[in-house]
């Protein structure tokens, strides 16, 4: 059984920050780019202990690059950017934490729809990002804790903001506690000096669990995944017999398909991993990671040819994949593509995951990949139960309790 990621180590100057109280320790950390695909060159190393608990009933978590954040009780609201903390407090059954996300209305709730007892209604959230972030709004919405990465929205031009925003948020309103480089393993940007540490997906799982006292339900998720993934791999054939895969953005407007490695580190490919299937752009110079601004036109893309096609991002078919769709049904050269002869051209997951998304997204993969094994891909709840690969009643009971 393969497991996600690495850990890793990369050079947190802040120590500890108390939630509910005052800061405990001093040293706010620094810096970070945007999500290059880039795997940076690190360390690996071990991850520490992290969580502690104090006679007063406070505790503490460590992760990079927040440090030590201590807790007096469970937060009950937060600030939300990214999908994925959205979704590993759905999964830890609170959602109803979450004020806000960066683009609700780009939220992929479909898989929710499943699990009895399981809502999560992103329309009704603040969104965060408008050419930046308002750091007025922050205040309006008060969380007790901001799940935002501060050394990538302290570093990096698209928030507008420094670190003494950082600073004064912290002081005055409750402490961050993300980490959002390892989705892709992006290095931080030249001008952070501390360390940053990568997680995989269930780390982060891991880390969350504590914060919010539910690291029970944090396990029986891996659990769940951990489950799936062996039942998986133990029916697929061989590494010889399984298909080369092409992940890939298509910009309509160039008629440009930008490559993605797939084996590439980071939770946003988590739920490719499992399968260690040929990456068809693996030796390609021109991918997220090697090049930000490469791209195949349609007779590059056919010189490499993979025996199946994944559209990166929209599990939901957007105007882009209509327009992929379009454009290999007009196009004379497309139409000598493999994966499109043998409609194997699909719509991946989102690499923003948390950890109720991988586990679906783990199973639609499977279902796309290997068809014959684990049956064909219909769509997100198009399966009849005989037909699923896991049992939903199990994951939503984790996720309610029951209730």
């Amino acid at each position: 059984m393969s497991n996600d990621d690495t850990t890793h180590k990369v050079p947190t100057r802040r120590d500890t920050i108390k939630y509910g109280g005052a800061v405990v320790g001093g040293g706010l950390l620094a810096g970070c780019t945007g999500d290059s695909d880039g795997g940076a060159t690190a360390e690996a190393t071990e991850t520490e202990s992290s969580s502690t608990t104090a006679a007063d009933d406070s505790y503490s978590v460590t992760m990079s690059p927040v440090g030590t954040v201590a807790f007096d009780q469970p937060p009950e609201t937060a600030t939300v950017y990214d999908a994925t903390w959205a979704d590993m407090l759905v999964g830890l059954g609170h959602g109803d934490a979450v004020l806000s996300l960066g683009h609700p209305d780009s939220y992929y709730a479909g898989y929710y729809d499943q699990l009895d007892g399981v809502d999560f209604e992103p329309s009704e959230l603040a969104p965060l990002y408008n050419d930046g972030l308002d750091k007025e709004q922050f205040y309006e919405l008060s969380g007790d804790v901001h799940h935002l990465d501060p050394v990538n929205i302290g570093y990096s031009g698209w928030s507008g903001w420094s670190m003494t925003d950082i600073e004064e948020i912290e002081d005055n309103i409750g402490p961050f506690f993300a980490n959002r480089l390892s989705r892709a393993h992006a290095e931080p940007s030249s001008e952070y000096g501390g360390e940053y540490e990568y997680y995989s997906l269930w780390e982060l799982t891991e880390k969350l669990g504590q914060v919010y006292r539910e690291t029970e339900r944090a396990a029986e998720l891996k659990t769940i995944r951990d489950d799936l993934v062996d039942e998986i791999t133990g029916s697929l054939p061989s590494e010889s017999d399984r298909p080369s895969v092409g992940l890939l953005v298509f910009s309509p407007d160039e008629e440009a398909f930008s490559p993605y490695r797939i084996n590439a580190p980071g939770y946003g490919k988590a739920q490719y991993r499992p399968f260690a299937v040929e990456d068809a752009f693996a030796d390609s110079d021109k991918t997220y990671a090697e090049n930000y601004e490469g791209s195949y036109d349609i007779e590059g893309l056919l010189d490499v040819d993979p025996d199946v096609i994944i559209h990166n991002w929209d599990i939901e078919p957007s105007d882009r994949t209509r327009a992929m769709r379009e454009f290999f049904a007009d196009n004379a050269v497309a139409q000598e593509l493999t994966a499109v002869q043998n409609d194997r051209v699909y719509i991946g997951g989102t690499p923003t995951q948390g950890p109720v998304m991988n586990i679906f997204q783990i199973e639609m993969t499977a279902k796309q990949l290997f068809p014959e094994q684990f049956g064909e891909w219909k769509g997100v709840g198009q399966h009849s139960p005989s037909e699923r690969l896991f049992d939903r009643e199990r994951l939503s009971t984790t996720i309610t309790g029951g209730n």
